[in-house]
């Protein structure tokens, strides 16, 4: 065994002195070229492998952060209730507030008068031109004094700002600018929308439309004015809506007769917004906004109210153009030339008994610069001594309680000269001298709406001249050729969408919806190519050839 262990030690020390012996060690070879480059190669894939899965990673986690995000966001749409309302929440159809639907009579006489006006404004040559219903918001900023607190502004849906329109002219001055116009004589009619407090018994909305007519472009004083006082008067007698005046001011005779009182030039435009609400207030409540909220002294204000209650025509012209303290005043002066050159206008149009110079007028907005005026009805339906009274305005199916305010409903038109509005929206600041005038056509709506359900008058809703009935049944294919050989000649025609309507039915369709012809088709009139032509009024009958009966219809329509 002593043996054993002996060879067993002997070869383990030959095998480490063999190893250990530096004679004997095999040196390493040094890398070649080749062995280089391949080891760069597989070092530099290596790198960009681990670059791509870091690049890989960074995305993944960008990608899981926005699907929490999107997660929360969908928790928190849930627990506000998302698109739907929840489903133990009453839900109420309504218009929102200061808005409302309009029936079919409704619209038919709204038509009505926007048809009219619009003959009118082609009349005098007006262009016709349409706009967004939305503006940039800094685009209507800054342009409506006090007013502008009643801008719809819309939420940044993708970069831009944006409003709704308060009127038409702002909109107007932009797109002169825009498009280097300098003269064009336009109308516009088109929904505005303010954030005021609505008064729908008295045509007040926050959405509402408005007929505009504008002339711009450089001419001598007064003539584009004067035409402008003109179209408002014509509107008016067009529509028939009763007794109205025509307010006429002049802005730089409102600034002359600040500054001869004692206003701060700084406060012209805040004295001018509390002269403005006269219309609506009395000269007491007036007085005290002066006073208590816009800080003027109280003996300016008094001579203010020595003025602003005047009104008349030429003759009160005269009487200012002598005052000694507007005479001072250049802005005074040049002012009651401008409302005496009007004046004389107006008297060549035939306007005298329709103007009123009234020095009260004011319109609060801060772009007008020249002659201003409002066209105002007397009376109201409903007012003392009215010739209608009033019929509840419905707002989401309920009659609104009617408005306890003045008996007025207040102006349906106005405008004025706004010279310098074209010029802010150009990079040159070039200025395109305008006038126009808008048509407040809500609240003529009211008061003809008001007219018409105290006569108890029903409008027609629709334009059919001819209804083809049908006396027994299997005639539908019949009336169907006989309908297209009337549209094809231009005759408004409907007829029954039944099969087999009862023949009765079919002409009391056709007196209740005031159609004033009905055609009779019967199996033995078509079998010798006639039909029976029925005057729904008087109930008459007469026989007509298929052939002529195009001719036959319109012929009885024009009798």
């Amino acid at each position: 065994m002593l043996r054993s262990i002996g060879r067993q030690w002997r070869c383990s020390a030959a095998f480490q002195c063999h190893c250990s012996n530096p004679v004997r060690r095999q040196q390493p070879l040094a890398p070649s070229s080749v062995e280089r480059a391949f080891s760069t190669t597989v070092g530099q894939q290596v790198k960009a492998q681990q670059q791509q899965q870091q690049l890989v990673q960074e995305q993944q986690q960008q990608m899981n952060k926005i699907d929490e995000e999107v997660s929360r966001l969908l928790a928190l749409k849930a627990k506000l209730g998302g698109d739907a309302a929840p489903t133990n929440q009453k839900f109420t159809l309504k218009t929102p507030k200061g808005t409302r639907d309009y029936a079919p009579q409704q619209m038919t006489l709204r038509q009505g008068v926007l048809d009219k006006i619009i003959q009118v404004f082609k009349r005098h040559g007006g262009e016709a031109i349409d706009t967004p219903v939305f503006e940039l918001k800094e685009v209507l900023t800054g342009k409506y004094g006090e007013d502008s607190k009643l801008i719809y502004d819309l939420k940044d849906q993708g970069g831009e700002i944006l409003s709704m329109r308060y009127d038409l002219t702002v909109p107007l001055a932009r797109y002169l600018a825009m498009n280097k116009i300098s003269s064009i004589k336009r109308y516009h009619i088109a929904k505005v929308y303010r954030r005021d407090n609505p008064a729908m018994t008295r045509g007040r909305y926050r959405e509402f439309y408005q007929c505009d007519f504008d002339i711009a472009g450089t001419y001598d004083p007064m003539l584009a004015d004067a035409e402008c006082v003109k179209i408002v008067a014509e509107v008016l007698d067009t529509l028939d809506i009763g007794d109205y005046v025509i307010k006429l001011n002049h802005r730089q005779l409102l600034d002359g007769m600040f500054e001869a009182c004692g206003v701060p030039a700084k406060d012209f435009r805040a004295i001018c917004s509390a002269v403005d609400k006269l219309d609506k207030s009395p000269w007491e409540e007036v007085r005290k906004e002066m006073v208590d909220e816009k800080g003027l002294d109280g003996a300016v204000a008094d001579k203010i109210g020595e003025y602003v209650r005047l009104s008349g025509g030429k003759e009160l012209v005269e009487q200012l153009l002598a005052d000694a303290k507007l005479k001072a005043v250049p802005n005074a002066v040049k002012g009651l030339e401008g409302m005496q050159l009007l004046l004389n206008y107006c008297g060549l149009f035939n306007l005298e008994s329709r103007v009123s110079f009234d020095l009260s007028l004011a319109r609060g907005l801060d772009y007008y610069t020249g002659v201003i005026y409002e066209g105002v009805l007397k009376a109201e339906p409903g007012a003392v001594g009215s010739p209608v009274k009033a019929s509840p305005v419905l707002e989401n199916g309920k009659p609104v309680a009617a408005d306890q305010g003045s008996g007025t409903v207040g102006s349906v038109a106005g405008g004025g000269r706004y010279d310098n509005l074209v010029g802010m929206f150009d990079p040159r600041g070039k200025a395109v001298p305008c006038v126009g005038v808008s048509i407040g056509v809500e609240r003529i709506f009211a008061v003809l709406e008001a007219k018409f359900a105290a006569s108890n008058v029903k409008l027609r809703t629709n334009d059919v001249e001819v209804f083809v009935a049908s006396a027994h049944k299997g005639l539908h294919e019949q009336r169907l050729r006989v309908l297209n050989q009337l549209w094809d000649a231009g005759i408004k025609a409907e007829h029954s969408y039944k099969l087999n309507p009862k023949l009765l039915a079919q002409l009391q369709h056709c007196e209740e919806h005031q159609i004033p012809l009905a055609i009779v088709l019967g199996d033995a009139e078509l079998a010798q190519g006639v039909v029976k032509l029925r005057e729904v009024s008087t109930r008459q009958e007469s026989t007509v050839p298929l052939a002529e009966l195009a001719n036959e219809i319109r012929s009885r329509l024009k009798a």
